[in-house]
């Protein structure tokens, strides 16, 4: 499986259906100057899938506000696509969906990203691509594992708090909270700073 961590993202040009609408000529380089969170599913009509497109769905304006595009992408063809988007999510369909799901159909962008299952379909993998067109955050889970969508924006927050403040994001960290100088007198201080009161005291 391919690490892609700091390195520039695979580009593609596919076909997408957003809304139900095909689209043509679908490239992640038409998003350079925003962060993408690109992540893969197995394949439509599936189980655990629906519920994980319809997550990030839910966390969509969130991503947005944070000048970045949601993109998903599996193996199936634009016409499953569109047949699962006409389908109830009471049904088990992702009626409702604000962003694009790519047809992979040749398997090219899901070999690219190392995340091609043996049975020749994908991993739940995700990629958190900067402004550059770098990946800076990579997750693969297994194919009965769902995945945390509120760590995907966590991980967003993470890399914007780093590049607008210069400090890195120590374990934990969500948006708002003290991040860390990167030295031994910036990790003294954060631990002082977090430490409960109870063993600051114990140190005096």
């Amino acid at each position: 499986m391919a690490i892609l961590v700091g390195k520039n993202a695979p580009d593609f040009q596919a076909k997408a259906v957003l809304k139900n609408t095909i689209i043509e000529n679908f490239t992640l380089s038409q998003f350079r100057g925003k962060y993408v969170v690109l992540f893969f599913y197995p394949l439509d009509f599936t189980f655990v899938c629906p519920t994980e497109l319809h997550a990030f769905n839910d966390a969509l304006q969130d991503i947005k506000s944070r000048n970045a595009e949601l993109i998903g992408c599996s193996v199936d063809s634009c016409y499953a696509h569109q047949a699962w988007l006409d389908m109830p999510r009471s049904k088990g369909g992702i009626e409702g969906l604000e962003y694009p799901l790519i047809s992979d159909i040749n398997k090219t962008i899901t070999s690219d990203y190392g995340v091609l299952h043996p049975d020749g379909i994908a991993y739940r993998g995700l990629f958190l691509i900067d402004r550059q067109g770098v990946v800076r955050h990579q997750l693969v889970n297994d194919l009965p594992l769902g995945r945390s969508v509120s760590e995907a924006v966590r991980m967003l927050d993470a890399l914007q708090a780093f590049e607008n403040q210069g400090e890195v994001c120590p374990a934990n960290w969500h948006k708002g909270e003290k991040g860390m100088v990167p030295t031994h007198e910036g990790l003294e201080k954060y631990i002082a700073a977090t430490l409960p009161t109870s063993k600051k005291a114990a140190l005096v």
